[in-house]
């Protein structure tokens, strides 16, 4: 067995889109296109609206904050939910409290298969 680390101390932060108090620790990257990420979000921090690189699946493990796309106002999100964006659908995350996120990019998802889905925003 091996043990590895993802905890925030080894992320790396993250300016870019006016972020602030956020660090992400690559996981995983398969076939340069699909990637897992923890992201680490520190209180009253924000990741700035940008457009997903492909379809994102963002799990929320620990903590709570919020989500919101441009055609949607913040909706809450707390530990076991997440959120689903398609590619090139503009969005942002942030939190008052800290939150901790698996980041799943790339390849073809339908997280509806597995998971139930409660509620739905308009793209």
């Amino acid at each position: 067995m091996r043990l590895f680390r993802f905890d925030r101390e080894k992320g790396k932060i993250i300016r870019k889109f006016q972020s602030h108090g956020v660090r992400i620790t690559p996981v995983l990257r398969r076939d340069g296109f699909t990637q897992i990420g923890c992201l680490h979000l520190d209180p009253g921090s924000v990741l700035g609206c940008h457009p997903a690189a492909g379809p994102q699946l963002f799990l929320v493990v620990g903590g709570e904050g919020w989500v919101r796309t441009e055609a949607d106002g913040k909706v809450p999100i707390r530990a076991g939910q997440a959120a689903f964006w398609e590619e090139g659908e503009d969005h942002e995350s942030g939190t008052d409290a800290g939150m901790t996120v698996i980041i799943v990019e790339g390849g073809k998802m339908r997280p509806g298969e597995w998971m139930e889905e409660v509620g739905r925003k308009s793209t």
